[in-house]
């Protein structure tokens, strides 16, 4: 059934000529140079719409939808005004296989080969809170558990008496549906019962899904799937003949920023080729998208 689910995809993702469906996050990623993807987007928001229902919608998350309409008010939106949808990123590292993870901009990118291509999936995610970061390097997969139980650590309960020491399936767990163990104990990949914390700094330490996304994710990963966590702010790249960066700022000042921008740039050999008004336009307004700044 998996492999049948994965040939459907594919197929309909070669017909559509590189892009499944705005939105959905499945983008062919066979040529290593081609690393943006995606097209930006717009919405309109209708009555009783919030920012998070519109990043839910698309497939981003509360960070992502912020940083790209910073005037808005994301609880209570005007009704009728048009928002930046930003379905389009620089993919930090193109992997042969296996999950990546850039803590910067909460993200995860799932890549996998099918029929001799390479392809890619990507999914907004939630991370550990100030205190509790998710580590970042290379681990892997050691296991996947459908409907977790919950045993909230030993500090958990001292800072909530209230908590059970097990919490079965169900809507209050807030593992979710799915649980993929990373060879770090304690840290994993699942899903959520509270889906407005994708995109947040808001956990312990592990990597937090939408439902529907960590159930289609549970199912392509296997035991043993390499997991790269980096932490990347900037993110440089060529993309129809133009240099693009991308900017989280992550809490980084402006001139930490300027400095991480020149390393990435000049590492990419893309300095030399890049205005200087538009660099700094670039991370004094970060946006969170990919923003061109050739001469």
């Amino acid at each position: 059934m998996k492999n049948i689910r994965i040939a459907l995809l594919v197929c309909f993702l070669l017909i559509c000529t590189g892009v499944f469906a705005e939105g959905a996050g499945t983008y062919s990623a066979n040529d290593p140079a081609r690393t943006v993807i995606g097209v930006v987007q717009t919405y309109k928001i209708t009555d009783n719409d919030t920012l998070l229902d519109a990043a839910r919608l698309f497939g981003i998350g509360f960070n992502a939808i912020t940083e790209a309409n910073p005037k808005v008010d994301p609880w209570i939106p005007e009704e009728g005004i048009t928002i930046t949808v930003p379905t389009q990123w620089i993919v930090p590292e193109i992997l042969d296989d296996g999950i990546l993870v850039n803590l910067a901009e909460m993200r995860l990118y799932y890549f996998f080969m099918f029929d001799g291509h390479r392809f890619l999936k990507t999914y907004p995610i939630g991370i550990g809170r100030e205190g509790f970061n998710t580590p970042e390097g290379v681990f892997r997969i050691t296991g996947k558990v459908e409907d977790p139980v919950w045993r909230p650590t030993k500090r958990m309960r001292e800072e909530t008496p209230d908590l059970d020491p097990l919490v079965p399936p169900g809507p209050d767990n807030p593992l979710g549906d799915y649980w993929l163990q990373l060879s770090i104990p304690s840290y994993g990949i699942h899903g959520t019962n509270k889906p407005y914390s994708v995109g947040r700094r808001i956990s312990s330490g592990c990597i937090r899904l939408y439902p529907e996304d960590i159930e289609e994710l549970f199912e392509y990963a296997r035991v043993r799937t390499p997991v790269k966590i980096i932490n990347e702010p900037i993110k440089a790249a060529i993309h129809e003949d133009a240099v693009y960066i991308e900017i989280h700022p992550n809490g980084l000042s402006g001139e930490e920023l300027a400095a991480k921008a020149l390393k990435q740039l000049s590492g990419k050999d893309l300095f030399r080729y890049v205005n200087q008004q538009l660099l700094k336009s670039a991370i004094d307004n970060p946006t969170g998208l990919p923003t061109k700044i050739s001469r």
